[in-house]
């Protein structure tokens, strides 16, 4: 009697897991695309503010990159230049340099016999062109990053209101695939908004600080300049 428990228990436990295995293996997959295209005619904004994110993004590191460039010795060179009045040379090293930094140091050079207070004024004004131009276009991060949710959340209540007047207009007759049509686009929406504004969030941040350490370089060269037109001085 306790054998035949135990064998058809055994038997229970296969049958069990064999029914797993076909669940599995049965479990319908969708693709992305497939899924992204549930979410209707909402989609198209929230993949152009991705795409447009993502080229924003990119090309920002990019030019803050190449704005660093190659300094080294950039300083030194000027200070032989300037300490023996070879100023042409100094202005034609920043030149042929062609980084934020040589072109905010150029200005200097060009007010050089001036008083300070012009010649550091000038260089503050270069500098904030410096700043402006690399933050260009950044402003479409910030607007994806607040813009993708809110489009995502408008996808979600259309959807519903187009599950609402299925159920109205159909009554008893509505079949379960009209409502998942709207539920489609109602939480596909939602969830895409939501990430688009995530990443475009992060990305934002990432070339904020990216621009403010390179500010910092600025503002540090554009001092060790104005200590060397002191230099002679002393």
């Amino acid at each position: 009697m306790l054998l035949q428990i135990l064998t058809e228990a055994v038997g229970a436990a296969d049958a069990v897991e064999q029914l797993a295995d076909v669940a599995v293996q049965t479990q319908e997959k969708i693709p992305v695309m497939q899924l992204a295209l549930k979410g209707g005619w909402i989609m198209i904004p929230i993949i152009l503010l991705l795409l447009v994110s993502v080229y924003v993004f990119v090309e920002r590191l990019v030019v803050i990159r190449k704005s660093s460039g190659n300094e080294e010795g950039l300083l030194f060179s000027i200070r032989d230049y300037v300490l023996n009045d070879r100023l042409d040379s100094a202005k034609t090293l920043c030149m042929n340099t062609g980084t934020p930094t040589a072109r905010i140091i150029e200005k200097g050079i060009d007010r050089i016999g001036k008083p300070i207070e012009n010649i550091k004024s000038a260089m503050e004004d270069a500098g904030n062109l410096e700043v402006a131009r690399l933050e260009k276009g950044i402003s479409w991060l910030s607007t994806a990053a607040g813009a993708a949710p809110m489009i995502g959340f408008l996808g979600t209540v259309t959807g519903m209101v187009r599950v609402f007047f299925d159920m109205a207009s159909k009554g008893n007759n509505i079949e379960v695939g009209t409502l998942a049509n709207g539920m489609y686009q109602a939480m596909v929406t939602t969830v895409a908004g939501l990430i688009v504004g995530i990443i475009a969030y992060i990305c934002y941040n990432i070339v904020v600080s990216r621009i403010g350490r390179a500010t910092h370089v600025f503002e540090a060269r554009s001092s060790e300049f104005m200590d060397l037109l002191n230099e002679p001085v002393k």
